[in-house]
């Protein structure tokens, strides 16, 4: 008896497999880059940013005419709606006419409600003995009430287990699909079916290394794609497919954010170095060449691409006294105190262009790329900045902001200003000092934000115009050197 009951926890324990002769599965994410952690979907009930088109090739008995066949080890998670059934090495050999989605699944407490009424056999330790209870279940709130043959009744609120003497019509072990089909003749044949399921997901992580030598930045950068699996099936050997692109889905519940990028298409490696890359439609499709398992409940890590080495990079020191990064043109500001005064930090970036030439020159989904440097006097990788990079197609430059510079400091002030109706004249000024032992290189960004007609009266240093409301200045510090820059500049309009 004891042996019967310790199969019988095991097989409600077991996790659903898809032991199909033939698994693919091609795994899209909702989730805004980098806003993934795995420690979120601990909880097997999170809700995962994401879904995965599910492709299984299995062999199957056909009847003639009008049968029915029950197709398991579907994803509990499954949407019954996407399911597609076809024999493609024999179109039409069978269609089918109604499908049921079975998800009654077997439980502790589903076993007890069906048995109320009918003999089980219970296990209870109690003073360290086992006792043997056998009887009719008369309930099972608040614990089981069984009454033995005597007429005795006993309520338990503790025991060990309990036997059944087989497994009740209606209950499934396995989210089950149960078809109504009907076959032109009887004979094995191969089924494809697909469909889309809710569970799974996948995001990209990015692992950069910095190296500096004699004012030269070289970087090594390496990929992991993440696979989340919690659809409630474990995949055995399957082959794997990820999609990148602003795929659109009519969700009016949960709306879609935005996931990857398209562009042209590039091998990234050979066929055992990660996934190969290519164009699908307006999207990318990443394939690994290889079968993986994809365990229920499990976060699953792979190679993206091999490691970029010794990828050209530029470090920049940016100071931008007023912190206006996107501004609009609506109406002029004539406010005299506007950005009268502020002392912002120095931030650090770190860029580098996604190029064949500097290296690298894949296409590059987005995700979280942290930062680290060696430390030379124990030979350790030191964490420096992370930051989320966009989806980001060859020949575009990414730009990474680490964090602030210590020693070097900025400030920036209002030492003039005349308003009328229709002008603005207004003049600043920036100090820049550096307090390293080495030289520095500051690149100074000054957004012309009060109107969208302007222009430089007078600059102390040479300027350049980024775009129709920036201008920058580029300042090389000696060691322990303040440099002072002046500018005005003169808005109209009418």
């Amino acid at each position: 008896m004891k042996n019967l009951l310790k199969i019988m926890v095991l097989m409600l324990m077991t996790t659903s497999q898809a032991n199909a002769d033939d698994t693919a599965i091609t795994v899209y994410s909702t989730a805004a880059a980098g806003s993934i952690s795995p420690s979120q979907f601990q909880n097997p009930h999170a809700n995962v940013p994401g879904y995965a088109m599910v492709k299984q090739d299995r062999m199957i008995n056909i009847q003639k005419g009008q049968f029915e066949l029950r197709f398991s080890d579907v994803t509990s998670q499954i949407d019954p709606t996407t399911v597609s059934f076809s024999t493609p090495n024999n179109p039409g050999a069978a269609y089918v006419l109604d499908q049921n989605y079975q998800f009654d699944i077997v439980s502790t407490e589903k076993l007890l409600a069906k048995y109320v009424g009918q003999e089980v056999i219970v296990e209870q330790t109690s003073g360290g003995k086992n006792k043997t209870i056998q009887g009719k279940l008369l309930g099972t709130n608040g614990g089981i009430i069984v009454q033995e043959s005597t007429g005795s009744v006993i309520t338990l609120n503790s025991y060990d287990s309990v036997a059944f003497p087989s497994l009740p019509g209606g209950l499934l072990t396995k989210p089950t699909l149960l078809w109504l089909l009907n076959g032109k003749k009887a004979g094995d044949e191969l089924a494809r079916v697909t469909y889309q399921t809710k569970g799974m997901t996948w995001w990209a992580d990015y692992n950069l290394t910095l190296k500096e030598d004699a004012g030269k930045c070289t970087m090594d950068l390496s990929s992991w794609v993440s696979l989340l699996n919690q659809a409630g099936s474990s995949f055995e050997n399957t082959k794997l497919k990820l999609i990148a692109g602003d795929v659109h889905r009519a969700e009016p519940v949960y709306p879609q954010a935005r996931r990857m990028v398209k562009s042209m298409s590039v091998n990234l490696a050979e066929a055992d170095s990660g996934f190969q890359e290519k164009s699908l439609f307006e999207y990318h499709l990443y394939t690994l060449p290889r079968r993986v398992d994809l365990p229920n409940n499990s976060t699953k890590q792979i190679e993206l691409f091999p490691s970029a080495i010794a990828v050209e990079c530029s470090k920049d020191l940016i100071f931008n006294g007023s912190q206006i990064f996107n501004h609009h043109y609506y109406n002029p500001i004539m406010d005299r105190n506007y950005m009268r005064s502020a002392k912002p930090k120095v931030k650090a970036y770190v860029s580098f262009e996604n190029s064949k030439k500097k290296g690298l020159g894949i296409p590059l989904p987005a995700g979280r790329i942290r930062v680290s440097q060696l430390d030379d006097a124990d030979n350790s990788l030191e964490f420096i900045g992370e930051d989320i990079i966009d989806h980001t197609p060859r020949n575009e430059t990414i730009t990474i902001e680490l964090g602030n510079s210590f020693d070097v400091v900025g400030e920036r002030k209002q030492t003039n200003i005349v308003v009328t109706k229709t002008e603005i004249t207004e003049t600043f000024e920036i100090k820049i000092r550096n307090q390293k032992e080495t030289p520095t290189k500051v690149k100074v960004v000054e957004p012309l934000y009060r109107w969208r007609n302007w222009k430089i009266e007078i600059a102390s240093d040479k300027y350049t115009k980024q775009n129709s409301s920036t201008i920058d200045f580029d300042v090389m510090l000696k060691p322990e050197e303040e440099k002072v820059i002046t500018y005005t500049v003169h808005y109209w309009w009418e």
